[in-house]
């Protein structure tokens, strides 16, 4: 009967052998679920290529210009300064940036040797008018010495020989008088030379103006062509700045584009946020064979100080004058930059491998650029945002920049 019991035991190594397989099964469904979640969360937090572009600033006339062109600041009116007369520069009162009135003194040379020619001369003149009076005081006594003879000649008192002696003697007194006049303005003329000979000894300002360049020192040797060896033409080289207005070379073929009075706006290389209005001056009737361009003169209607010649400028020409809203620079972005997200725009910033989602209101449209209106979402020109955003881009997704 023990053997019998025995026999209704269960066999629990065959259970576990058919529970086996099914296991295994369980454990790779659960690995691929875990394989899959993880591609998943993968591709989920991979950062996604996006095409991006910046935040700028542009101006609502850049839609009014028909033409553009690159160009100069230039001085219509500007000299060289020198001298007529050659010698020693002894004084120089101005530097690069001085400003000078009309006819003041800058410069001045050595002038003790033309000096002294001046005295000279003064003297003459004095020696000159002297002799006016002596000649004058002789021809009052030959004068009266010719009536007496006339009188005396009448009563028949001397002979008539003597009465033209006294004559001769008159005629020689006048004579005498017209030489000493002639004299006299010669003498005049000598010392009015040494004046202007001395005079040449200052250099004057030819016209209000400012200093642009300096170029000869105290003790250099100034002549008025610069022909001699270690020698300085000019002392200075000076600029009328009322009269700046910029050179613009316009293609031979755009010509039919532009004409005297059309309006102008002026861009400065040097100073990007600086726009001033001008104006078409004039258009000079040469054409550039060598450029196949014609030279252009704007000029200004709105100043600035801080405009000085050979400044490298930009010149949009435009079909019609802009108005003063027109020259506020504006916020923009790309139009393909802008999303539709909940009812409302939008664009994706690009912030630090992340793309952040910021409402902004559109404003008007400069040419394929949108003005951001109000705070444009607390953008900044330079700020990054992704073009042409996919459907599937949100906030927060990590992105990257494509390579282009």
């Amino acid at each position: 009967m023990t053997d019998n019991l025995n026999q209704l035991k269960i066999d629990r190594s065959a259970v576990r052998r058919r529970r086996a397989p099914y296991r295994g099964w369980l454990i790779a469904a659960l690995l691929l679920v875990l394989v899959g979640t993880a591609l998943w969360w993968h591709r989920r937090s991979a950062p996604v290529s996006v095409e991006t572009t910046s935040v700028s600033t542009a101006y609502p006339y850049q839609a009014l210009a028909v033409l553009n062109a690159t160009g100069y600041v230039v001085a219509n009116r500007k000299a060289a300064v020198g001298s007529k007369a050659t010698g020693r520069l002894e004084w120089l009162g101005v530097q690069e940036g001085s400003t000078a009135k009309q006819g003041e003194v800058i410069a001045r040379l050595e002038s003790r040797d033309v000096s002294a020619q001046a005295d000279q001369a003064r003297a003459n003149v004095g020696v000159a008018k002297a002799a006016i009076n002596q000649a004058r005081a002789e021809l009052v006594d030959a004068s009266a010495a010719f009536r007496r003879a006339q009188e005396l000649a009448q009563k028949q008192f001397i002979a008539p020989a003597q009465v033209d002696s006294a004559a001769a003697r008159h005629r020689r007194a006048q004579a005498a008088v017209a030489s000493a006049e002639a004299a006299a303005t010669a003498a005049e003329a000598n010392f009015r030379a040494a004046q202007v000979a001395f005079e040449q000894t200052n250099i004057r300002a030819p016209f209000d103006g400012t200093v642009l360049t300096k170029n000869a020192n105290v003790g250099d040797n100034i002549t008025p062509f610069s022909a001699a060896a270690d020698t300085k033409g000019a002392v200075v080289t000076m600029a009328d700045m009322s009269t700046l207005e910029v050179e613009a070379d316009v293609s031979e073929s755009s010509l039919a584009k532009i004409s005297p009075g059309g309006a102008c706006e002026i861009q400065f290389d040097a100073f990007p946020e600086l726009r001033l209005r001008g104006e078409v001056s004039r258009i000079v009737p040469t054409v550039d064979r060598a450029k196949a361009s014609v030279l252009t003169k704007v000029k200004f209607i709105e100043r600035d100080p801080r405009v000085l010649p050979d400044m490298s400028v930009k010149v949009a020409f435009l079909s019609r004058p802009a108005a003063a809203d027109d020259v506020r620079a504006r916020v923009v972005v790309h139009a393909a930059a802008l999303v539709e997200r909940d009812g409302g725009a939008g664009v994706f910033a690009v912030e630090n491998g992340t793309a952040r989602y910021v409402r902004v209101s559109p404003g008007a449209r400069i040419d394929e650029l949108v003005e951001l209106a109000g705070d444009a979402g607390g953008l900044k020109p330079g700020d990054k945002v992704v073009m042409r955003a996919d459907a599937g881009l949100r906030d927060g997704q990590a992105v990257t920049a494509a390579k282009k």
